[in-house]
């Protein structure tokens, strides 16, 4: 009884604790309180198109520019490594203002290089993004009756060999009255980073309001030359400007001005400020993500059948007759027997490029660990979309800090492979702090080459390259030697058996073993290929993905489906007395990624059919192949450490003189 009077007193006490903690919001997502007539001020973010994959900055084009001139965004790392440039722009608002014919400039007239860039961006689809409260521009339009929604709109269209320019739009602004939380203080970032208080009680008791929706309407619309003479932005247009996206009117011709207009409305809303992003998170097709997830524990129930099968009834079985046994019969059986006993003197026998393997798997599990981690903190919310860059920022730094566990594992597996030799650890431990970012480095920088070619927002800045390279040798490495010092002192894996000092002869097999090490990444395969189409779509064809719950979910599974191949493969190459088997653990699940650069090809030939230009195409199969390569020292990794401990154990049950 004692013990729950306690329970109940530490409840109270907890109760009473949390009503009295001040709350915070996460980062990037707390609301903005506006007063009628604050000044709203749009960004514009890099244009993109999804038949090129290469950004480029919005003043590339002959749009009109701030009267204040062009100013950076603060942007972090992730945004710069995603090719986001966010600037700002000369559309202003005022809240709760409806305004409507407002002159926004009129350009000079298009030079030759002008009208040639307009003319394809425009035969390239690219789109323009607009971000206005941190919340993107979104565009819907019914078609054949049905609702699509696209985030930014078209720089313009081509109809019948003449090129429009949709200069005119229509924006509607959704807004919340503000209620205020009960908060003692709100922490912001990206485009508001600063401390906003409720102790202000002379603000809190204006009334205001939330923006929970931003809506474009792109028009192609002809001025009227002669109305726009004396006119100055942000003056109103004299005649009335009818916004019809249906029609065109506003062709554009080498040596002729463009002239841009906007206008804006104000929209109450019963969409309250923690649902403004469910417009932009719409994931359609939840059944088909289950569907997924039950083919993947479909699979993992077949391959956990065979791994019982293999436990249960053969090796306990095989084990049993073996201890039966006196000496005299032992040695009398040695000579019959077959399968995985015969290789009882070579199964621990060191791989060919035994340092090259630690490297590999320590690398794996610090990308599997970055994956995990990454994935778990999506799944919560605090890398939301409203927080631009911080998914990339996030993984990058979680693959620094896990360059610990990564020199911890390459030198305990190397000192357990050598039997408790240290020797060669600061070396181990500098291959895997260069090993798998010098391959990222040489695959980004010829990337980079590309894209500064192209004059794209993609292009990583010098800067950007600095800072990458001071955080790869001031912290990644120092902590990766750090992990694999304290790997030295770790306690080793002592092999159950002795190994011979003459290597055992492998009988010969009727096909290639590695055509099974090739063939069993298809069931990892299986479980993921579902899931790799919505992320492949949100990469490639700009969706937006974040049902990082379901993608917890199947990472989850392809750990275990890895584990359960690899182990059942260990043990077919053992009972063929093929004692070569650490290799082929590792790209016996390793080989998934395999698949998947083959399914991306597949996807670039088939979904990606108007991607244009060999540029395009080369940057796609280099980030495919950097996301390949991950794969396959992740899961490869997973598949050899399962393997590793199911050949100590099998073995540390058999009794040896």
């Amino acid at each position: 009884m004692n013990f729950f009077d306690q329970l109940w007193k530490w409840v109270f006490i907890s109760c009473l604790i949390c009503q009295s903690v001040d709350g915070f919001y996460l980062p990037g997502s707390f609301p903005h309180k506006y007063i009628v007539g604050d000044q709203l001020s749009v960004k514009v973010n890099s244009l993109t198109s999804i038949d090129t994959e290469i950004p480029y900055r919005y003043y590339s084009l002959p749009f009109c520019k701030p009267l204040e001139g062009i100013k950076d965004s603060a942007e972090n790392l992730g945004e710069l490594l995603m090719g986001d440039r966010i600037e700002n722009s000369p559309y202003r608002f005022k809240m709760y203002t409806n305004e409507t014919e407002i002159l926004l400039c009129k350009s000079n007239p298009l030079s030759a290089d002008e009208f040639k860039v307009l003319k394809e961006r425009i035969d390239e689809m690219y789109q323009v993004n607009l971000n206005l409260d941190n919340l993107p521009a979104i565009r819907y339009m019914k078609r054949e009756g049905f609702f699509l929604r696209w985030t930014g709109y078209p720089v313009g269209i081509k109809v019948q060999d003449t090129y429009y320019v949709f200069n005119h739009l229509k924006f509607n602004v959704l807004v919340h009255k503000y209620e205020e939380p009960n908060m003692a203080g709100v922490i912001g970032t990206g485009d508001g980073a600063e401390l906003i208080t409720t102790n202000d009680k002379s603000k809190s008791d204006v009334p205001g309001y939330m923006v929970v929706g931003f809506e474009v309407v792109p028009c192609s619309f002809q001025h009227d030359q002669n109305l726009l003479k004396n006119m100055t932005p942000y003056g109103k247009y004299p005649a009335p400007i009818k916004c019809d996206p249906v029609q065109v009117g506003m062709a554009i011709k080498e040596g002729e001005p463009v002239t841009f207009s906007y206008e804006v409305t104000f929209v109450k809303s019963d969409i309250k400020w923690p649902s403004r992003w469910d417009a932009y998170l719409k994931m359609e097709g939840a059944k088909v993500h289950w569907f997924s997830i039950l083919n993947s524990l479909m699979v993992i129930t077949f391959l956990a059948g065979i791994v019982l099968v293999i436990f249960l009834r053969t090796i306990r079985r095989d084990l049993a007759r073996y201890e039966e046994l006196d000496k005299e019969a032992q040695a009398q059986m040695n000579e019959e027997l077959s399968g995985w006993k015969l290789v009882v003197g070579d199964v621990f026998r060191s791989p060919d490029n035994m340092e090259l393997l630690c490297v590999m798997v320590a690398d794996g599990f610090r990308i599997l660990g970055m994956a995990v981690a990454t994935i778990f903190f999506a799944a919560l919310g605090f890398m939301s979309p409203a927080s631009r860059g911080a998914l990339i920022t996030g993984m990058l730094f979680f693959y620094m800090f896990l360059g610990v566990i990564a020199g911890y594992v390459a030198v305990w597996l190397l000192r357990t492979i050598s039997c408790g030799d240290s020797n060669g650890w600061f070396s181990v431990s500098w291959r895997v702090a260069c090993f798998f970012p010098g391959i990222s480095f040489l695959l980004l920088t010829t990337l980079n080459f590309l894209l500064w070619g192209s004059h794209s927002t993609g292009a990583i800045p010098f800067s950007t390259f600095l800072v990458l390279i001071l955080l790869w040798f001031c912290i990644s490495v120092p902590l990766t030697l750090t992990g694999g010092f304290l790997g030295t002192r770790a306690r080793r894996l002592e092999y159950p058996v002795r190994t011979n000092q003459i290597p055992r002869e492998i009988p010969a097999q009727r096909f290639p073993s590695w055509v099974l090490v090739l063939g069993a990444g298809t069931l990892p395969f299986g479980t993921l290929f579902i899931e790799l189409f919505f992320i492949m779509s949100s990469i490639w064809l700009g969706r937006v993905y974040y049902v990082f719950g379901f993608l917890f979910i199947v990472m989850i599974l392809l750990v275990v489906v890895c584990a359960e191949v690899s182990l059942v493969l260990t043990y077919m190459n053992l009972c063929v007395e093929d004692w070569r088997w650490w290799w082929k653990s590792f790209f016996a699940s390793g080989s998934v990624s395999l698949y998947i650069f083959l399914y991306s090809v597949n996807y670039l030939v088939f979904d990606l059919k108007s991607l244009s230009g060999p540029v395009s195409a080369i940057l796609y199969l280099g980030y495919s192949l950097f996301m390949v390569i991950a794969i396959m020292l992740a899961t490869g990794a997973v598949g050899f450490l399962t393997s590793f401990l199911f050949v100590h154990r099998l073995f540390s049950s058999v009794k040896i003189d």
